[in-house]
């Protein structure tokens, strides 16, 4: 997969959606009763990292700021979801040892892997930060977690909603009609080829989520180291 060629028509649906008016709202994000719910395997970025991305969410906060943005805490590179969430699904609802047990022993063999986060592009709906990955540890992970939860009797939705291959990360959703379309089409524009930074992932996390990976609402369930046995 080109992931750049599929950043760029990502942002070229998303610029012209949004020219025309039709940002997609999202009607959930501030519902107290938003109780969609799910099990997923992440990544975190570094501080630097993260330090480096509200640098360019305060400038988007400038311009429009009313909408979303992710605070360092909720800044995540999904692996993938195990459980896509749903409304009413709660971890008492399955054997969350079983799922821990089961990622354990699929990372066993999974070497660190490199991200570089570079440039921004967008969906109707926000901004994303385009991730690419370096070396096969990425693949290898999501095809090991495929693989072996499609053998498994345990509840999972994996590439239901769709079959992730980048490795990107949601950092602005809209949330309010936008004040300012010329300018926040200006600032992507800015940050199209921005390097932000390189990072390597040795440790992924299996969590109990909601839709937004706040961490008020998340449960740890395990951390993995990536060492390769």
């Amino acid at each position: 997969m080109d992931l750049q060629a599929y950043y760029d028509a990502m942002r070229a649906t998303a610029i012209q959606r949004l020219t025309q008016g039709q940002a997609a709202l999202d009607p959930l994000i501030d519902s107290p009763d938003d109780d969609r719910r799910g099990l997923t395997l992440l990544a975190r970025p570094p501080a630097r990292i993260t330090a480096a991305l509200a640098a360019i969410m305060d400038d988007f906060r400038r311009t429009e700021p009313h909408q979303y943005y992710y605070p360092a805490a909720d800044v995540h590179l999904t692996v993938l979801s195990i459980i896509s969430c749903y409304r009413g699904f709660e971890l008492p609802m399955v054997d969350a040892a079983a799922y821990r047990a089961t990622v354990r022993e699929i990372v066993g063999p999974v070497r660190p892997f490199g991200v570089t986060l570079s440039g921004l592009t967008a969906s109707p709906g926000g901004i994303i930060v385009q991730g690419t990955p370096t070396g096969p540890g990425l693949a290898e992970l999501r095809d090991r977690t495929r693989a072996y939860f499609q053998h498994s009797p345990l509840q999972q939705s994996i590439d239901q909603r769709y079959s992730i291959q980048t490795a990107h990360s949601t950092v602005i959703r809209f949330r309010a009609n936008l004040l300012d379309t010329k300018t926040l089409l200006t600032k992507i524009e800015k940050y199209q080829h921005h390097f932000i930074g390189t990072f390597e992932v040795d440790e992924v996390e299996l969590v109990f989520n909601d839709w937004y990976q706040r961490a008020a609402n998340t449960v740890l369930l395990e951390k993995y180291t990536l060492a390769g046995a």
